[in-house]
């Protein structure tokens, strides 16, 4: 890899992108092998694969947006990784296809017997429909990328010579972007996620979501401040008070992702309604009482007191290896609500997790690293800019 640091460009971005593309195809070769040998565990694995990168372009698109709303200083010199994010949300669509083709295998409530059978089911069948689950799926999809493209394009064309009309015109897409990215979030997680146990429902659960998306988007940032600053690549320009910034927004939403989870825990625990307590009796007896236990020893507690010190969220290394593990704990997050739904007696580890989340995150990492390393790496016309890297963190 070699980096310029007069345009703040990779003059060659190495070899990452490319071992990205292959692991990309060799995953998904092998995930079609796994559908034709077991097609229930293909499709399960494929929506915690395809949920978890896609939870990671979202991410993106909302901290971009953030930075626009709040006209923020401190994350100029690390935006651009946002929006490198939030652009392989279009490829991210191309790969809710599997999850549309498994509808029949991953929900309930496409059985015409099981909903005959319920009346809650039969209540709710205006909502949970095939139809009007494709077509919701595709309007969340168009939000995204419409809302993307629009952030990412202004944001290139101000690198030609700063528009304040443009600066502007970025605010006004952001200001009922976040309105409509907090509505589709919301109801993608009721539809994606909740329909697995379609008697049970949590008014939570896209808080839920949201939160484990912003956390892993923090992670997200502080793997590629690291990743690009071993090769050399702005290090005087990204320093320890922006990855201290980084780092305290990380466990920010860590504590907000907790929340969410206690919160959702605590009312359904008060209420001890049948139809509610289902979600948790599943998760906390047989096999899965122990990934329960990982989810709330190492998803919040420990990362918790570690991050709460000064030191960590300062140091590269450090704070990458924080990142790293919170990333694995949103997987462990995703599986834990995900696949009960197949595996209901205990934890069925699969080689098809692996290939999966190698094949979306593949080609999810690929489209991203290209983008990134096809534009300055920083907004080199911002009039914040030389703000943004004197920045002293509080």
């Amino acid at each position: 890899m070699q980096f310029d640091s007069q345009t703040h460009r990779f003059t060659d971005p190495g070899p990452f992108a490319r071992i990205m593309l292959l692991a990309g195809i060799a995953g998904l070769a092998l995930s079609a092998v796994g559908y034709f040998v077991d097609a229930r565990q293909f499709f399960f694995s494929w929506l915690v694969a395809f949920t978890f990168w896609t939870t990671i372009g979202l991410g993106g698109l909302f901290i971009t947006m953030v930075h626009h709303l709040t006209g923020a200083t401190w994350s100029v010199v690390v935006r651009r990784i946002g929006e490198a994010l939030m652009c392989a949300l279009p490829w991210m669509a191309l790969f809710a296809i599997p999850v549309l083709l498994g509808i029949g295998v991953l929900y309930e409530w496409t059985d015409p017997e099981a909903v005959a059978g319920s009346e809650m089911l039969s209540r709710k069948a205006g909502y949970l429909n095939i139809p009007f689950f494709v077509i919701r799926t595709v309007f969340y999809f168009a939000v995204w990328i419409l809302l993307a493209r629009l952030l990412a394009m202004k944001s290139l064309a101000q690198d030609a010579g700063w528009d304040d009309k443009r600066a502007h015109s970025l605010l006004t897409v952001s200001g009922p972007g976040m309105i409509a990215f907090a509505l589709t979030v919301t109801f993608a997680a009721f539809d994606w996620l909740m329909s697995l146990q379609p008697l049970w429902y949590s008014t939570i659960y896209g808080l839920w979501f949201f939160g484990g998306a912003a956390t892993s988007v923090m992670a997200m940032f502080a793997v590629t401040v690291s990743a690009i600053q071993a090769k050399g690549a702005l290090t005087d320009v990204i320093t320890p008070e922006h990855r201290h910034d980084i780092g305290k927004l990380m466990f920010a939403f860590l504590v907000f992702w907790g929340y969410m989870h206690l919160s959702q825990y605590l009312l359904i625990w008060y209420a001890n309604l049948p139809e509610e307590t289902a979600f948790y009796k599943m998760r906390w007896g047989a096999g899965w009482t122990a990934m329960s236990w990982i989810l709330v020893a190492g998803g919040f507690v420990v990362p918790f007191i570690l991050l709460m010190a000064r030191g960590p969220k300062r140091g590269r290394s450090t704070l990458a290896a924080f990142a790293i593990w919170l990333l694995l704990m949103h997987w462990v997050d995703l599986y834990w609500n995900i696949m009960p739904a197949l595996h209901e007696q205990t934890v069925i580890l699969s080689w098809m997790d692996l290939t999966t989340m190698a094949g979306v995150g593949g080609f999810f990492l690929f489209f991203f690293w290209r983008w990134l390393t096809r534009h300055p790496l920083i907004p080199v016309t911002d009039p914040k800019l030389a703000a943004s890297i004197r920045l002293v963190s509080g």
